[in-house]
């Protein structure tokens, strides 16, 4: 009964009534006067699966131009993802290079509305000039393949944070989707690597790995690290995906920033185990095409999405727990799929976020810190301590 009522709910909340919301003028002025920082857009391997010109307004996905501009976002994260598969089987440096090629694309066929970003002070000066800066983070250090050969050349190339790990193990870390421990947390090159990252400005990104690697790379990192799109496993128990209250406190001690990440699944429970409930079935039911599979269970199970509210209990958590100072943005836009919550459907519903915050009694300082100021000031300690290293 409980769950019937939920999915009915859930049904009406995303139907086009409840999607009519109207920021106020201040939360506009906010979102479009502040940089807007997004930690992880996957941008890059979508137009690799089915290009589009994300310079125009485009057909599909949740990032193009114009929706940017009207969300106000200014320096989304492109991220250059590279499957877990990959470390075992396909070129890896091959495929990175390629989708730093498409990013480097974008760019060179819209100079009037994108600019490269290798540092704060590109981030900072592209907002001036009216263009959105494409900041660019690795998803997977796959292609290091064990060398700081490579971990210089993608530095050179423009990667300013890496995600240790993916969806697998791989010769850095071990990850929370893998229930194999491969290293018990960082490999011996992991553990290096992370000191090597320090020195060359390349930020840590711990989304993604197990938790024994999330605090090994806390201890040895000099600077702070980041989760680029994590959520609080507080509302999803078990997830380990999801940051816990420990892990969070640690990340603040360390100086770091958790940005959110907006897809369902990480912000809902309910979503959780709807997730876990079709699995189960498809795996009843012998199906094998997940795609078709899931097409018919969504006609009889209706997806439930998180909400807007759901992403601001997650903010609310952060800051109650360790402080205004530790918040970001991480959506995962382009990479959670059809999942995204009511009211945060594509990148021109930044407004939407900070008018929430400002009805939960967040002031226009404490938002200036959750859309980019936590993550600059990351992104700054790094680059000093890389000027001196």
């Amino acid at each position: 009964m409980k769950t019937s009522l939920a999915l009915t709910l859930t049904a009406l909340l995303a139907s086009p009534a409840a999607l009519a919301i109207s920021p106020s003028e201040q939360a506009r002025n906010l979102a479009k006067e502040t940089i807007i920082v997004d930690g992880h857009i996957d941008v890059p391997y979508r137009l690799a699966e089915e290009w589009e010109d994300v310079t125009q307004a485009t057909e599909k996905g949740d990032f193009d131009y114009p929706r940017a501009v009207a969300g106000g976002l200014n320096a989304p994260f492109m991220s250059i993802y590279i499957p877990a598969s990959y470390e075992t089987s396909g070129d890896s440096v091959l495929l990175a290079n390629q989708l730093i090629d498409s990013v480097e694309a974008i760019v060179g066929r819209a100079p009037d509305k994108f600019s490269m970003a290798y540092t704060v002070a590109d981030v900072e000066k592209a907002f001036a000039d009216g263009k959105i800066a494409l900041p660019m983070g690795m998803e997977n250090g796959t292609p290091l393949k064990g060398s700081f050969d490579n971990l210089k050349h993608f530095y050179e190339r423009g990667v300013r944070y890496i995600t240790l790990a993916h969806s697998q193990a791989n010769h850095i870390s071990d990850s929370s989707y893998d229930l194999r421990r491969k290293w018990n947390g960082l490999s011996p090159f992991g553990k290096e690597l992370v000191g090597e990252m320090n020195k060359l400005g390349v930020m840590v990104d711990i989304s993604h790995v197990s938790d024994e690697a999330f605090y090994q790379a806390v201890e040895l990192s000099r600077v702070p690290v980041i989760a680029s799109h994590s959520s609080l496993r507080q509302f999803t128990p078990g997830f380990e995906r999801n940051m816990n209250d420990e892990m969070i406190k640690a990340l603040a001690k360390n100086g770091g920033v958790i940005m959110i990440n907006f897809g369902s699944s990480f912000v809902s429970n309910m979503a959780q185990s709807w997730g876990k409930q079709r699995t189960e079935a498809m795996e009843a039911a012998g199906e094998t095409n997940r795609d078709k599979f899931e097409a018919l269970y969504r006609k009889k199970n209706p997806y439930p999405f998180a909400t807007l509210e759901m992403v601001l209990d997650h903010i609310d958590h952060v800051r109650d727990l360790v402080g205004i100072d530790h918040i970001g943005i991480g959506s995962d836009y382009d990479g959670v799929g059809d999942s995204l919550p009511v009211h945060l459907k594509d990148v021109s519903t930044y407004p939407n976020l900070v008018q929430g915050l400002l009805d939960r009694g967040y002031s226009e300082a404490d938002i200036r810190k959750i859309l980019s100021g936590n993550f600059l000031r990351v992104w700054k300690e790094v680059e000093a301590y890389a000027a001196n290293h």
